[in-house]
């Protein structure tokens, strides 16, 4: 069989499973009676994208869409037939952005007169994450035989400059900010003084925000949260002893009515509810632009490594389109990314501005990271929505350049070359390059962070020796960007829909149907991009050892740009637990 035919087989094959899929699908069940418990369950990744592909869900690939479980817990909050809502919660695989956001849907499930119930199933080394979740609940359990530490919050951040160094691999290094160091995973061993205040500084407001939380959800005193979690506590058993917790217990210990089953309602047919069918009457339609993963010029939808992009003629067309469209009354910019292209950055910052000229209210609703490029981006926007424990601002430009003579000497390969011009050895990545070299990168990289500074300036109505002490390559947490302008307002997704209402002139709760950008793609287009990464993942390869997890994200990022110009991200990737 020739290839062309391998291939068409394969597309016939998809369809029928497609069809099947369709055939089998759970269907929402609109007779729930009154009384009635629902079963949630809470765990893993959540994308910031538009619904999963049946095509990703058929190879295994897919992950529930972040909006989709949003939309659930909101169903759960209008449906006066739900006495109960329990939630299995297992070990979840999100930043702390998204944590909150998942938290405040449960609040306002619980503040509509529904009972929340948590059952913590999960087995890491630490459920930091999960408990703040789960503390807004009414009552809270573990499962036996569970893990659920309640550690407190730690940071770990891996630096590859020493493995450089003994593979005999050199960089060239071009930077504006005092704390732009993201560079430092790769040239350093440890942090520098600047970059280690950053942290300290991040982890203080995340701490915060962690004791208080459970303060609040629990009826405790701050001080009374830290005793408990200096205690560590690690077994359910212990939990339950300080408090932390309700009782041990599994979920059908927890259900009720469990005895009742046209009583007990389960997620999977519930989220397919029509939500019309509980008063849901749409009087607008907002654009939600998902901006996910590193900024980078071009059309595509993922790097050879899988990862999401966020890719600028892809972006710019699909704000191009929800701008013109009569029946979208305003935009969304959902952005989860730590930047990547400076060009990319400008042209997406371009294209926003210019979509603010239709007059339709235009709103950034950050998730769990929008730092540097992903920050630019969103300057441009009428209001910036941000949750308290989101990653973002690090405004600054770095540009890192491998030296590979030292490598290559040492395997044995020489390389010759020619040049024509006084600056044109600059673009060689061999030999370190002469000082006039140096100066004119690092004129580039000054030239972009002024252009970063102007952008930002006149976005948040600041003046530029204001942006440039904010600047620096800083990275605030959502909670510390709001107390230095560089976000108009705390708070999830919820929260941008109700701006975009009051700027509109609506009732805040008036209700809005989403609709996601860019459109997803045909069957076609999905198996072109299939066969195209899985022709490519062999570079995954290349890589001589494997990656602490701490890094692989930043790596998988790093991989997705182009090491000719400047970006935009932020300073030494870590992950705070």
């Amino acid at each position: 069989m020739t290839r062309r035919g391998r291939i068409r087989l394969a597309a016939v094959v998809l369809l029928l499973l497609l069809g099947l899929a369709f055939f089998f699908r759970s269907e929402a069940t609109d007779a729930i009676e009154p009384g009635s418990t629902l079963l949630l369950t809470v765990g893993g990744a959540y994308a910031e994208a538009p619904k999963d592909s049946p095509l990703a869900k058929i190879l295994g690939e897919g992950r529930e869409p972040f909006l989709d479980l949003l939309s659930t817990l909101n169903l759960a909050r209008r449906d006066d037939r739900l006495d109960v809502v329990v939630v299995r919660l297992r070990d979840l695989q999100v930043g702390w952005g998204k944590a909150q956001e998942i938290r405040n849907a449960l609040g306002r499930v619980r503040d509509a007169g529904r009972r929340v119930v948590v059952v913590l199933e999960t087995q890491g080394l630490s459920a930091n994450g999960e408990y703040y979740v789960a503390s807004v609940a009414d009552e809270i359990y573990a499962t036996p035989g569970s893990v659920a530490p309640v550690l407190g919050l730690s940071a770990e951040a891996y630096f590859l400059g020493g493995l450089f160094e003994k593979l005999g691999l050199e960089w060239d290094v071009a930077q504006a900010g005092r704390y732009k160091s993201a560079v430092e995973t790769y040239t350093q061993t440890h942090f520098s003084e600047s970059a280690r205040e950053n942290l300290e500084s991040m982890l203080d407001s995340f701490n915060a925000q962690f004791v208080t939380g459970i303060a609040q959800g629990r009826g405790w005193t701050v001080d009374e949260v830290r005793e408990a979690i200096d205690r560590g506590p690690l077994l359910p058993t212990e939990l339950e002893a300080l408090g932390l917790i309700d009782g041990v217990r599994h979920v059908d210990e927890v259900l009720c009515d469990c005895d009742e089953p046209e009583k007990l309602v389960h997620g999977k047919s519930y989220r397919n509810m029509d939500p019309a069918a509980l008063g849901f009457e749409a009087v607008s339609q907002y654009a939600i632009l998902y901006g996910s993963g590193a900024v980078v010029s071009g059309s595509a939808s993922m790097t050879p490594m899988g990862a999401p992009v966020f890719a600028s003629r892809t972006f710019t067309a699909a704000v191009d389109e929800a701008a013109e469209r009569e029946d979208i009354d305003a935009l969304i910019l959902r952005i989860d990314s730590p930047g990547g292209s400076a060009m990319a950055s400008e042209e997406i910052w371009y294209a926003v501005r210019k979509a603010r000229r239709h007059g339709k209210p235009i709103v950034a609703s950050f998730s769990d990271v929008a730092a540097s490029g992903g920050y630019y981006v969103a300057v441009a926007a009428d209001a910036i929505v941000s949750s308290p424990g989101t990653v973002t601002g690090s405004i600054g430009v770095f540009a890192l350049r491998p030296i590979l003579k030292p490598v290559l000497d040492e395997i044995g390969v020489s390389v010759q070359t020619f040049t024509r011009g006084r600056y044109a050895n600059c673009q060689f990545t061999l030999e370190r390059p002469s000082e006039e070299c140096q100066a004119r990168l690092q004129h580039t990289v000054l030239d972009i962070y002024g252009l970063f500074l102007d952008r930002v300036s006149e976005g948040r109505s600041l003046d530029l020796a204001e942006v440039d002490a904010v600047g620096q390559g800083r990275v605030w947490t959502g909670e510390q960007a709001f107390e230095v302008g560089l976000v108009d307002e705390l708070g999830g997704l919820d929260a941008a829909v109700k701006r975009i209402n009051r700027m509109r002139g609506l009732e805040e709760e008036a209700d809005a149907l989403l609709v996601p950008y860019p459109r997803p793609q045909s069957l076609g287009e999905q198996l072109a991009d299939l066969f195209q990464v899985r022709a490519i993942a062999a570079l995954r390869s290349w890589w001589p050892v494997p990656l602490p997890e701490s890094v692989a994200p930043f790596h998988a990022w790093l991989a997705g740009w182009s090491s000719e110009g400047p970006l935009l991200v932020p300073p030494v990737w870590v992950e705070v637990k």
